[in-house]
């Protein structure tokens, strides 16, 4: 697998993303002015993100390279069909389905297998959402209200070198506070989705500070840690916008993707962590083989807590449309991991 270079700086800005109806020269200067601001407080910068709901995936796809993450939000799914085609040969464009009220059957599930048959490599582009809220930074949840930027960090980096999650939290509080007074003047900046991103392993991979700290994963899964955690970032986050809430990548943080290899990361439990702290399921993997009945089960579950509950979930299955249940992936993307892959 190819490795990213990691960031020497624990300082890490996952997204800055720009909504808009309108693209044009100004985002793209916008979004650079907001990252030198960055820079110059010493954070690092993955990536740039425009969401855009009102072109389609072909016309916002012939407006930028590849060097910025676009989106069009959230389709319906008879234009997401339509589109699907371009979908396909776009460069670098996400978008969701809302089934927050749908009859799930399979015309749902189609979406989803038709991207795993055709071009199983944009399964990561793509989600299905449940009573999702606007203007998180992060794809493909992504979706647009109204223009302006919001900003969404890789927060596990920042618990390097803490003996505590409470020493963490801290660290974190800082960096809302100092993000938000340096963007406090701009009327475009919306917020900060506060939400728990991992990613990779070491530092940067949750479950790692989870055994830095003394516990395991599976001991973590039934004790207050992220009831503790989602209700800091919600409660302490001076000027939130979007998810905040946490993330649970199963094969982008490398070290749950060895905790689901073990067992130890079921779709049950995925869906019970994000029931009372999490945000749903998220690059979790798919057997080529997989029954769409099970697919429809597990999104009718999602679409029934996420009612009852009144909090957004998505689901991310991912696929590099070989393997089977049971056989090892061969992604070829960097940021996600290979596995054996098991039954839903």
């Amino acid at each position: 697998m190819k490795k990213t270079q990691r960031m020497k700086n624990n300082k890490i800005v996952r997204s800055v993303c720009y909504f808009t109806e309108k693209p044009s020269s100004y985002t793209t200067k916008k979004i650079d002015s907001i990252i030198n601001k960055l820079n110059d407080k010493n954070y690092s910068i993955q990536t740039k993100r425009i969401c855009c709901p009102n072109l389609s995936i072909k016309e916002l796809d012939k407006l930028f390279d590849k060097s910025v993450y676009l989106s069009v939000g959230t389709l319906k799914i008879s234009e997401a069909s339509k589109q699907l085609n371009n979908f396909f040969k776009a460069k670098n464009v996400a978008f969701n389905l809302d089934l927050s009220k749908r009859n799930i059957t399979e015309t749902d599930t189609k979406i989803l297998l038709k991207i795993i048959k055709n071009y199983p490599n944009k399964t990561f582009s793509f989600a299905y959402v449940f009573n999702n809220v606007h203007s998180s930074p992060f794809y493909p949840s992504a979706s647009y209200n109204k223009n302006g930027f919001s900003i969404g960090l890789q927060p596990t980096d920042l618990s390097e070198n803490c003996k505590s999650i409470d020493e963490w939290l801290i660290k974190l509080k800082f960096t809302w506070n100092e993000i938000t007074k340096l963007f406090k003047n701009d009327n475009d900046f919306l917020g900060i989705d506060s939400s728990i991103a991992s990613l990779f392993e070491g530092r940067s991979s949750f479950v790692n500070f989870i055994k830095r700290i003394g516990s395991n994963f599976s001991k973590s899964v039934t004790s207050d840690t992220y009831i503790k955690i989602s209700n800091f970032i919600k409660e302490n986050n001076p000027k939130p916008i979007g998810l905040c809430g946490f993330m649970f990548p199963c094969l982008e943080d490398f070290e749950l993707a060895t905790e689901y290899e073990k067992g130890n990361f079921s779709i049950e439990r995925n869906i019970y962590l994000s029931l009372h702290s999490g945000l749903g399921i998220d690059t979790y993997p798919i057997g080529i083989d997989e029954k769409p009945k099970r697919i429809i089960e597990i999104l009718s579950l999602l679409q029934g807590l996420s009612n009852k509950y009144k909090k957004p979930l998505s689901a991310r299955f991912v696929s590099d449309g070989k393997a089977k249940i049971g056989q090892k992936t061969d992604f070829k993307n960097q940021y996600l991991k290979d596995v054996i892959v098991r039954k839903l």
